[in-house]
């Protein structure tokens, strides 16, 4: 009788510690997409403002070599 329920209890706590594994992995992956999307974000960011930059500096080129054909 007792070996029985030590048998049952024994399984009953491999259940429980699978599910407390398989929780414990979800926030894992959670965390790791949350960090990943966000790192996208900063990314797209970074292009935008390069290609900003980019548009700036060549408005500019223009407008200085408009000027140096003008003298």
């Amino acid at each position: 009788m007792c070996c029985g329920i030590l048998k049952g209890f024994g399984g009953l706590g491999a259940i429980v510690a699978l599910i407390l594994v398989v929780v414990a992995l979800l926030k894992q992956l959670i965390l790791l997409v949350g960090f990943l999307l966000t790192a996208l974000k900063v990314a797209i960011i970074v292009v935008f403002v390069a290609v900003m930059v980019m548009i700036v500096l060549a408005i500019w080129r223009d407008r200085c070599r408009k000027r140096n054909e003008g003298i």
